[in-house]
């Protein structure tokens, strides 16, 4: 990882907006680590650089930066309680903040209007070195399609850290497309989006958690910057920087996992099926199936909890030939119908023990669902 260096020592003097510092600190407060042991990656890096507030956090995973305007005497940078400073500067009473730090103090003034703070610091020398923003190497992708294809696809993902691969998204550019695939085992997304603009061949498995991230900062504007140096990724989007470490490891072949052919496939308003599903979560609990029932020209959907009670719920349906049950995780169905765009979901069976895959109207986005064996 390359390094950047801290000034340290310096006497500081801020002044800058309180609304652009609570809108600089609800950007880069997401990465700042509330589980760690290591007190200073529970900080907010502050430096100074000519007219700017340049802020940064970091878990060690994931890192982001931003800056504002601002007017400054000095140089330097300090780090900052990040919890207890944002909490601070959303609460204070006037529109403009100033920050004050001596060399010879381990202390900040924080001062608004009537208000006055006294904030305890951390060794600025402690902080992480974070990726030199200027010497990697960066493409442009589409916003709006590089949001989309992250929204449809990052749920899927998996939350287990005992297999860090699996919480990753598999991220693909070639061929002047764009491929994202995720998957926990038990289901699997892929969305392969058309790019207006030529990208270089790249392959990394990203955490899913990063890209989320990404799709909550990148607000505005007509595109985000990609590169990749060493085992970092990173995304640059309207003056604001997000670096994730790559997982190391191989992505499950998920070209594999999909079926290549199927017994039955319907064509179902998706509007409808996802608000029978919705209406039927609420009866499950634990980890009770999610019945689906085919039968001649009618789907019913069944909810049954023994601590809870029943639920039925019917929708026509094209269906012909001997009835068929299958159960699913209600969560991950509903993830599935809420990902498809379109009217209607394409929903593609085999039998009651293999995969079910849903699809909108174009094949540009699968989602493949595992079934769970229906008790009795």
């Amino acid at each position: 990882m390359i390094e950047t260096d801290i000034v340290v020592g310096a006497e500081l003097r801020i002044t800058c907006s309180k609304d652009e510092l609570v809108r600089a600190l609800g950007v880069v407060s997401r990465a700042v680590s509330t589980r760690t042991s290591v007190q200073i990656l529970s900080g907010i890096l502050l430096e100074a650089a000519g007219d700017e507030l340049r802020l940064a956090a970091t878990d060690m995973e994931l890192s982001l930066r931003t800056a504002l305007s601002a007017q400054v005497q000095g140089d330097g940078a300090m780090v900052l309680p990040g919890r207890t400073f944002v909490d601070i500067a959303r609460l204070l009473p006037a529109d403009e903040v100033t920050i004050e730090h001596k060399p010879n103090e381990s202390v900040v003034h924080v001062t608004s209007g009537s208000a006055s703070y006294t904030l305890h610091t951390y060794n600025p020398e402690d902080f992480p070195r974070l990726p030199e923003l200027g010497s990697i190497q960066t493409f442009s992708v589409d916003r709006e399609a590089l949001l989309e294809t992250i929204g449809r696809v990052a749920r899927a993902a998996s939350k287990d850290e005992s297999r860090p691969v699996l919480t990753g998204v598999l991220v693909q550019f070639a061929g002047g497309r764009l491929v994202m695939a995720a998957t926990d085992s038990y289901r699997l997304a892929v969305k392969e989006t058309d790019l207006s603009g030529s990208a270089p061949e790249l392959e990394a498995i990203v955490p899913s958690r990063a890209l989320q991230e990404l799709a909550r900062i990148a607000g505005d504007g007509d595109e985000v910057a990609v590169g990749v140096h060493e085992n970092q990724v990173l995304f640059a989007t309207e003056g604001t920087w997000l670096t994730t470490r790559r997982i190391d490891g191989q992505f499950p072949n998920y070209r594999q996992l999909l079926p290549e052919a199927f017994e039955y496939e319907l064509t179902l308003p998706r509007a409808d099926l996802l608000d029978v599903v919705r209406r039927a979560s609420v009866m499950i609990q634990r980890a009770t199936p999610l019945q689906l029932r085919f039968a001649d020209g009618e789907l019913t959907v069944i909810a049954r909890t023994h601590e809870v009670g029943e639920s039925k719920e019917s929708l026509p349906v094209a269906f012909t030939g001997d009835t068929l049950e299958i159960g699913f995780n209600a969560d991950f169905l509903r993830d599935g119908l809420e990902s498809v765009e379109g009217d209607d979901v394409r929903v593609k069976l085999i039998s009651p023990l293999r995969p079910a895959v849903l699809q909108g109207e174009g094949d540009d986005f699968t989602y493949l669902v595992m079934p769970i064996r229906l008790p009795g």
